[in-house]
């Protein structure tokens, strides 16, 4: 990997090189999409068809496009065994985390005769949307639909592309009804996110979709925002990593290659004041890279966007850290919880030497669904929060209106919004003529 001095130069090449990684930098697809979600939204399943018949799947119709029960069935007698229990273990943690981000609604109330409140009420049908191509996602599985469980949705799609059989792999299909989906169809890429935005004859409308895919999954969703919520735009995987000199070269290079291997645009950053550990890791890499199953691809992902970034400071390091602010960011440092809370910008934070990536793409429980490229300075983890949505709750009785009617009115015609005033004046317009009359 190559090893870049950090300084103010540096850092500004590294954070656009980064950030050419992002959704909004591929204009070039834009259009491809726009086209496919226009066509999906005014010809229904005749495009989808046609999309799904092109991309994945020759035999693509309504007949076919929803998963049978007998397709579960088949699922449950191919998955292995061992790879079963692994889900249901995962699939408990996953809820378990969830659980405890549950809101709940509440009330208010005053002896004036007031009440304030706040009513929680989830979406009534989400969309979740899970990749196929490079690989296979039942832990993607898990981390839509479990959240949209927890929160009471009513009515949960799931949409994941198939091969060019209409076969969906089994643990895909076991890991979605072992978390609970409604219905999966077989459909992929920015034709299913369009049917799951608008509905179509075979696909019903949901209200909120989200899930991680390709450049034209993220376009989509770009596209569609709007007619229905997202969770984000989401863009390639990447790992950051701040380690010091107490950190294991070896630990360090294997956790940056655990991303670098999702795709070529998967990015991989050591920040570290050690000049002795970054040879060292590099050389670890190196010796890795050899080795792995996707050599070509984190190959061609460490040319591009792999870099190992040496601070003077610490200061520095964790200023990076949080320009950066990576989809994932592992902190192996003498004094990793210190270090944590100085940390503003990450989309999941993983602490000591044993607390690698993959703990939390699996296991762990919290939510591996994350803000990319950049976006974790304003984006969230998908959680339960995503599934719901709140209303405010006012009640005044006329006793506590009329306390207030007055600066009510007075504030409205202020910004000479009269019927705004009228709307409160009218209800105490016999007190005020008495008034007027007295």
């Amino acid at each position: 990997m190559r090893i870049i001095k950090l300084d103010e130069e540096s850092r500004k090449g590294v954070l656009d090189r980064l950030l050419k990684r992002s959704p909004d930098h591929y204009g070039q697809y834009e259009d491809t999409v726009r086209e496919i979600v226009e066509r999906v939204r005014t010809e229904g399943d005749a495009a989808l068809f046609e999309y799904t018949r092109r991309f994945d799947w020759e035999g693509a119709d309504a007949s076919g496009v929803k998963v049978t029960e007998e397709e579960f069935r088949e699922a449950y007698e191919e998955i292995d065994e061992r790879l079963l229990g692994v889900i249901r273990k995962a699939l408990g943690n996953i809820r378990e985390f969830h659980e405890k981000q549950k809101r709940y609604s509440w009330f208010d109330t005053t002896a004036e005769g007031t009440m304030l409140g706040q009513r929680v009420t989830p979406l009534h049908a989400a969309g979740v949307y899970v990749p196929g191509g490079k690989a296979v996602y039942p832990s993607s599985v898990l981390m839509n639909i479990v959240p949209a469980k927890v929160a009471g949705v009513e009515r949960i799609i799931m949409a994941t592309p198939c091969d060019r059989k209409g076969k969906v792999a089994p643990a895909v299909l076991v890991a979605a009804k072992e978390a609970g989906a409604d219905e999966i169809y077989k459909i992929g890429g920015a034709q299913a996110v369009a049917a799951m935005a608008f509905g179509t004859e075979s696909v019903p409308k949901v209200d909120k979709i989200t899930g991680p895919g390709n450049i034209f999954v993220a376009l989509a969703k770009k596209a569609v925002s709007g007619y229905v919520s997202i969770d984000s735009i989401a863009g390639p995987s990447e790992i950051l990593i701040l380690a010091d000199e107490s950190a294991s070269p070896r630990y360090v290079a294997a956790d940056l290659l655990s991303q670098a291997e999702h795709d070529e645009l998967a990015s991989a950053v050591l920040v570290t004041t050690s000049s002795e550990l970054a040879e060292k890791v590099s050389e670890e890499v190196d010796e890795f890279v050899k080795k792995l199953s996707r050599k070509e691809i984190i190959e061609k992902s460490l040319e591009a966007f792999g870099y190992i970034l040496v601070a003077d400071t610490k200061e520095a390091a964790l200023e990076t850290v949080d320009l950066i602010a990576s989809e994932h960011l592992e902190i192996m440092t003498k004094n990793p919880f210190e270090d944590m809370m100085k940390v503003k910008n990450a989309g999941a934070i993983f602490l000591g030497e044993n607390s690698s990536e993959p703990l939390g793409d699996y296991l762990a429980g919290p939510n591996h669904i994350l803000p990319t490229n950049g976006t974790a300075r304003f984006f969230s983890p998908v959680s339960v929060d995503d599934f719901v949505k709140r209303s405010s709750i006012i009640y005044y009785s006329r006793e506590a209106l009329k306390k207030v009617y007055g600066d009510i009115a007075y504030f409205a015609e202020n910004e000479q919004l009269t019927a705004h005033a009228n709307s409160v004046r009218v209800r105490f317009e016999e007190e005020e003529r008495e008034q007027e009359q007295r």
